[in-house]
């Protein structure tokens, strides 16, 4: 491995394949893409750059693989991903190793996200045997009705680098629990953890066809386009940007896929007088500026009541002030670098947008070019008004624009304006006022006295243009199966010898 990178303790999980039908394949046209690394610029490997034939190979083991999968029980299926999910556990350092060096997050944050990313094998080993039908009672005498819960399909999953396993599990594990066979394409970024997990699910003994892993850079949008418009894939899961989804589900309409989409947020993050002043900027740290800012459930704009600005402001700043920022395994680096320069240009414009609009800036707001071109200081702002970039678009970056409000009126209000809805948090001791506001913002997930919502056994997922579908839960394994209803007629008639 490179240059100040540890190695892997199991030097076998560094794979530079994609993972198809069981085997490790090149692309059929010897195409490779680099990948590098976001700390240093140095190129990490290469991964075969695929192509639409490439897909559609996965696409036909896919779908040679499912009419045996599909039969196994849900009990067998419950069995693998244990399995996979120990695996991940018991190969936990390594994992952490591939996703700090591909996508530059720190060792404790990457440690963090497999312990993560391996609760959704756990979580959907345990739904895989409960996938429950019903039994209705029918209007028409001698009719008896029930219903079953059948697989989708062959499924096409494509999924973004800033969690590079959690975004893979949380869809391959509903789908497998479901009796399900995927197509996973993944990141261009950060493709290295996903080939790990695959290498892992062989051990594990899924069999060949079950999961598949394509790999793409310069030629993603034509991996996406043959997923979405092949007759065979009937359901596609996306965690992306809005844009990018509503292309998918444009190109999906020809053959009228399920879908799920779990797209971009823009996160409100509320403080009232009444909230806990330490658990809030806590709370805060933590929802902002974890993987520097780059999830989409991080908060984009916080709102801080005007009886506690100020404090919150400097305290914030303060806790900020702390931080150490550096190549993820360096020795007690808490943030690491933006994924590219592209993501490090759009930070740095919304700072100059903020500041010629009257922002003051409390802490950061410069590129760190001695660390590395990728490299921004977290940045706190505060007199943010609603005019400025940061207030309407997801920044994706270290920067906290800090506004200030009055009531609860205007600040639902300007949480609410957004065509966004994903995530949104508010800290307050009031009882009535933690119901009145979780009810009446615009998201699909809600943290009250907390900046981390993340958990495998809560719905994650999104409203407005954040897109639709949940992931994780009791509900995830829904977005995966059909209900088949079943009538028998000719029931219930007198016992025969009566």
């Amino acid at each position: 491995m490179g240059h100040g990178v540890p190695p892997l303790s199991d030097k076998s999980l560094l794979k530079s394949q994609a993972y198809v039908n069981g085997k490790w394949v090149d692309a059929k046209s010897g195409k490779t893409f680099e990948v590098t690394d976001p700390s240093t610029q140095k190129t990490i490997g290469t991964m075969p750059e695929m192509d639409a034939s490439d897909t559609q190979a996965a696409i036909d083991a896919a779908s040679a693989a499912l009419p045996s999968f599909r039969k196994t029980t849900g009990r067998e299926r419950a069995r693998m991903l244990r399995k996979w999910y120990q695996l991940m556990v018991d190969n936990a350092d390594d994992l952490a190793k591939l996703i700090t060096w591909e996508n530059g997050k720190p060792m404790a944050d990457a440690k963090g996200e497999v312990a993560y990313a391996a609760g959704f094998f756990e979580w959907f080993s345990e739904e895989a045997p409960r996938a429950y039908g019903d039994t209705i009672a029918a209007t028409i005498p001698g009719n008896r009705i029930f219903t079953i819960k059948q697989p989708v399909g062959v499924c096409g999953l494509i999924t973004p680098w800033n969690f590079p396993a959690a975004m893979i599990t949380r869809k391959i594990g509903p789908a497998l629990a479901a009796g399900c066979t995927v197509v996973a394409k993944s990141p261009g970024e950060t493709p290295f953890t996903a080939a790990a997990l695959a290498e892992l699910a062989h051990r594990a003994g899924i069999p060949a066809g079950v999961v598949n892993i394509v790999t793409a850079m310069k030629n993603t949008a034509e991996v996406g386009e043959t997923l979405t418009s092949s007759p065979i894939i009937k359901k596609v899961s996306f965690t992306g940007s809005t844009g990018v989804g509503k292309l998918l589900m444009k190109q999906s309409s020809g053959t009228l896929k399920k879908l799920s989409f779990e797209l971009g947020g823009n996160a409100p993050f509320i403080v009232f007088d009444d909230a806990d002043l330490d658990i809030a900027v806590a709370g805060a740290i933590a929802s902002k500026f974890r993987s520097s800012g780059q999830t989409c459930v991080c908060a984009n704009r916080l709102y801080i009541q005007s009886g506690i600005y100020d404090r919150f402001c400097d305290a914030f700043a303060e806790k900020v002030k702390g931080f150490k920022v550096g190549g993820g395994y360096d020795e007690g680096v808490t943030h690491g670098p933006l994924i590219h320069d592209r993501a490090v240009n759009k930070v740095a414009a919304h700072v100059k947008d903020a500041v010629e609009q009257g922002g003051k800036v409390l802490v950061g707001g410069q590129k760190m070019p001695d660390l590395g071109s990728n490299f921004f200081q977290p940045t706190v702002i505060r007199d943010m008004t609603s005019q400025m970039s940061l207030a309407h678009e997801e920044t994706f970056g270290p920067v906290a624009g800090l506004f200030k409000f009055d009531t609860e009126a205007e600040v639902v209000k300007q949480a609410n304006d957004t065509e966004v809805g994903l995530a949104g948090y508010f800290f307050s001791k009031d009882i009535q006022r933690c119901y009145r506001i979780a009810e009446a913002l615009e998201v699909g997930m809600v943290g009250i006295n907390t900046g981390l919502v993340s958990d495998a056994a809560a719905p994650f997922g999104g409203v407005k243009e954040s897109g639709f579908g949940r992931e994780g839960s009791k509900y995830g394994i829904d977005e995966y199966l059909t209900i088949k209803m079943v009538t028998m007629g000719g029931m219930g008639g007198e016992l025969q010898g009566s």
